[in-house]
């Protein structure tokens, strides 16, 4: 069986990117998800749920090419087993990792906060497989 999963969020801190012992680009990044509403009391809630996402191959090179701390974007992909963790503060937490199929870039050019002390990096918006990529492909 196959499952999926989409996301759609923004990246909690610049894109890393190592390459395996054989040569292939793995590009890391986290991505948090926020959902907000006003609960029976009239009180504003909120929710934020952070994925940790790779890319592999071409579309690693890709998002560790233009995504920064800050940017909008769209990830579809299969979720990992969760991995349990105990964070700093001694509650147990699960670890939600998620393998990048798909990664479209969201937002305008200037979408990434200034006050970050970031420049925006180039507009693109990437929708490819990642076993269908091709250099040609890329349209920038």
């Amino acid at each position: 069986m196959y499952q999926q999963i989409t996301i759609i969020g923004r990246l909690g801190r610049d894109p890393e990117m190592r390459y395996l012992s054989n040569g292939d680009p793995v590009t890391s990044f986290s991505v948090a998800t926020d959902r907000k509403w006003t609960d029976a009391n009239g009180q504003r809630q909120e929710r934020t749920v952070w994925f940790r996402v790779s890319a592999w191959g071409k579309l690693a090179e890709v998002c560790n090419q233009y995504l920064s701390k800050g940017r909008q974007v769209f990830v579809s992909g299969e979720m990992q087993e969760p991995r349990p963790y105990q964070a700093r503060d001694g509650e147990w937490r699960a670890s939600l990792d998620v393998r990048a199929r798909e990664i479209k870039f969201l937002g305008g050019r200037g979408d990434v906060q200034q006050d970050q002390g970031q420049t925006p990096k180039p507009q693109t918006s990437q929708q490819t497989p990642v076993d269908d990529l091709d250099e040609e492909q890329i349209p920038f």
